[in-house]
């Protein structure tokens, strides 16, 4: 596989200073879908546009890639990558693009389903452990949410010990919103699921008897821990950790803070970034500052409710989230802490500044390769984004000049 590389200039000019620059007008976007709904706060939304003044050198790391969903990064520099059909490929430190990796879970492909995220363990590189999340065929077109751990031969082209750690309850015959990422603490699992979207299902996440619209956690052997929210609650499904999601396809943990965060998709407008509380509502499907796409209302038709928990930041338009990170390395350095998020549409790597849990500013970056999926941070502080498509791939994003 040969890479290639491309300059994206993202300064205002190429004398842009290397130090980030606020507007107190916020990024270029369409029309809100329901602009009667006030923030609960300044900056909640549309929060100054930010300019960091940095021009990206981008690399094609691999193309060849059939909608890839979930990225890992590996100890020695290579890369995990999964597509949502089924395979789960091995990019060498080279960017040589490995054929599919035997022994990985049959998969519900269809629709929105197949193989998702991927993570390895913290001890990998004497364990060889990684997990998996995937929409799991559950027999007369019924499909769940899972979660798996296996462990990776040492040449990495075969998975052997695999078990299910989770599977979501009960199955579902709608093959749309499974959520599925997976984010590891050292002991424990957080994976996030989603409703399923249809109007029976989706208020299943406020039900507690079921892991519809959830964020669940469960060690790394798949058992509950004892001081989960919920564990102790006639009626509650212990591996609840929050509930009232739509669609969670990105998390992470807050490094400063050890928080788990949350990035869903909303419907017609109302994608959120939420800081995640264990034992917390999220309101969904009776709030939101969204709409339905036929422009009806949702649930009570109010943004905001009693017992529900704000989103740290919403959009409207909406971004489509995928995966996100906040980022860690030196290579970006005035960026460390800054959340990196990606957006399906309009197509862009999606920049936030924070103040203490505040945002405090926005940058599109990447806005010409079309669907981002997922992001991550190799081990030098470049940032990686999965491109999804029929012919997708792997750019590793550097400052322009220092690659």
């Amino acid at each position: 596989m040969t890479r290639t590389m491309t300059v994206l200039l993202l300064g205002t000019a190429l004398s842009a200073p290397a130090f980030a620059q606020s507007s107190a007008e916020p990024v270029a976007q369409g029309a809100k879908n329901v602009p009667e709904f006030e923030p609960a706060w300044p900056n909640q939304t549309r929060a100054p546009a930010t300019d960091s003044g940095v021009d990206l050198a981008v690399e094609t790391v691999a193309d060849g890639l059939v909608h890839p969903w979930g990225l890992a990064v590996l100890p020695d520099g290579g890369y995990l990558v999964t597509e949502r059909e089924g395979r789960l490929r091995m990019i060498d430190a080279e960017g040589n693009l490995h054929d599919a990796i035997d022994g990985v879970p049959d998969v519900f492909s269809q629709d929105q389903g197949g193989l998702l995220d991927v993570e390895v363990a913290d001890d990998f590189a004497e364990s060889g452990v990684i997990f998996l999340t995937y929409s799991k065929p559950m027999g007369d077109g019924m499909s769940a949410t899972a979660a798996a751990r296996g462990v990776l031969n040492d040449d990495r082209t075969s998975l052997s010990e695999v078990e299910d750690i989770f599977v979501q309850d009960p199955p579902s015959p709608t093959p749309k919103h499974y959520g599925s990422r997976i984010v590891l603490d050292g002991e424990h699992a957080f994976i996030t699921t989603g409703e399923h979207s249809s109007m029976e299902e989706r208020v299943f996440a406020q039900d507690l008897d079921k892991t519809y619209g959830k964020i669940v956690r469960v060690t790394l052997s798949g058992e509950i821990p004892d001081d989960n929210p919920f564990a102790d609650e006639d009626g509650a499904l212990p591996e609840i950790w929050s509930y009232g999601h739509r669609n969670i396809q990105g998390a992470d943990i807050r490094p400063e803070t050890g928080e788990l965060w949350g990035l869903e998709h909303g419907p017609a407008g109302g994608d959120e970034l939420n800081r995640i509380e264990a034992g917390a509502n999220y309101g969904w499907p009776v709030v939101s500052y969204g709409e339905q796409y036929s422009g009806g209302p949702i649930g009570s038709g109010e943004p905001r409710g009693e017992g529900f928990v704000e989103p740290q930041y919403y959009w409207d338009p909406v971004i489509a989230p995928g995966g996100f990170v906040f980022y860690e390395g030196d290579m970006f350095a005035d960026w460390d802490g800054d959340v990196l998020a990606s957006s399906l549409s309009p197509g862009a790597l999606v920049r936030l500044t924070l103040d203490g849990d505040r945002v405090s500013g926005e940058e599109r970056l990447l806005t010409d390769q079309g669907r981002i999926r997922d992001v991550a941070v190799d081990g030098e502080g470049a940032i990686l984004v999965l491109v999804d498509a029929d012919n997708g791939s792997v750019l590793r994003l550097t400052p322009e000049g220092d690659s």
